[in-house]
């Protein structure tokens, strides 16, 4: 019998259609930059209507966010990542849950485990730094019912935060990728354009780019053996809350408004990452990221479906 292919459209397409369409449908490398695409331009246009809306908006002291502003910011972001990919899942008969974020898993055992991963890789980070006497605290900077409020509105902002950029760099990028050149080589891909774009941030250099490249393949990692986003999503939260409310310190060069604690980083840039980025430029934070990958690979061995099912277009 003669074996068919799985699309009958790559049989019969033009050679012109023939480097667009595939035997599983439209390649993977179209299908990402259609995505992409739509991406972005969803994004502008919904920052110009929020934007017109509720006025420029903005921190008011440069170099300082507040949570509403990062909670404005993640509105725009949030549509510009999953409307695209509410688009593209019409078209390609696949949800939300294809792409690894089930709604149905949203806050459950993953979740939680991936925000207690979460702070417990900060505050190695930070004990860390603090050991070699890179950090220190002088006392609380806010009181009262200030730090309960704070404490909850800057929950809500990394939570969002650590939603968009789990499905931008590990949802239907990755999945889509990952169906043209598979899962590995697509992580690799997203993770170092993700570093590349943090060296975008003012005073960032690549000690800090090579560590959140190796968060990028942690965080795939957790995809990885865990099935879904929402391990990642939770330790990316975490992470963030960590950052900027719990120890405050610097995030990707801004301070917090609302944070908990004065304190300060003194030492070599190499222990502390520069007074001007955070602690993700400390060769600390590599170093706990390296061993918390391997701990993570240790505590989650690989499922039977992991290798056994790979992603097909």
């Amino acid at each position: 019998m003669t074996q068919r292919s799985a699309n009958p459209l790559s049989e019969h397409a033009s050679p012109l259609a023939r480097p667009f369409i595939g035997q599983h449908g439209v390649r993977a490398l179209w299908r990402f930059l259609a995505y992409a695409a739509m991406a972005v331009g969803v994004i502008l246009i919904a920052d110009r209507l929020l934007r017109m809306i509720l006025g420029p908006g903005g921190a008011p002291t440069p170099g300082v966010a507040t949570p509403s502003g990062a909670i404005r910011m993640e509105i725009v972001f949030w549509l510009g990542a999953f409307v695209p990919a509410l688009i593209m899942g019409r078209l390609e008969r696949r949800s939300l849950a294809d792409y690894g974020l089930p709604l149905q898993r949203a806050f459950r055992r993953d979740f939680w485990a991936g925000m207690l991963w979460g702070l417990l890789l900060v505050s190695a980070i930070i004990g860390g730094i603090a050991l070699f006497h890179g950090y220190s605290i002088s006392g609380l900077a806010i009181s009262g019912g200030a730090i309960v409020g704070y404490a909850a509105l800057w929950l809500i902002a990394t939570f969002m935060v650590g939603v968009f950029e789990e499905f931008a760099f590990r949802g239907y990028t990755l999945f889509t990728l990952g169906t043209g050149i598979g899962f590995w080589p697509a992580a690799i891909l997203l993770s170092v354009t993700f570093g590349a774009m943090h060296l975008l941030n003012a005073n960032e250099n690549f000690l800090g780019a090579g560590a959140v490249v190796m968060l990028g393949l942690f965080l795939s990692l957790t995809l990885r053996r865990t099935g879904s986003l929402w391990f990642g999503v939770g330790a990316h939260c975490a992470f963030d809350w960590g950052e900027n409310y719990l120890y405050s310190v610097r995030d990707s060069g801004t301070i917090s408004s609302g944070h908990l604690v004065n304190s300060s980083m003194h030492g070599a840039p190499w222990l502390t990452g520069g007074g001007d980025v955070g602690p993700e430029d400390s060769l600390i934070c590599l170093v706990c990221l390296v061993l918390i990958t391997m701990l993570f690979a240790w505590r989650y061995p690989p499922r039977a479906t992991e290798t056994s099912k790979p992603l097909r277009a």
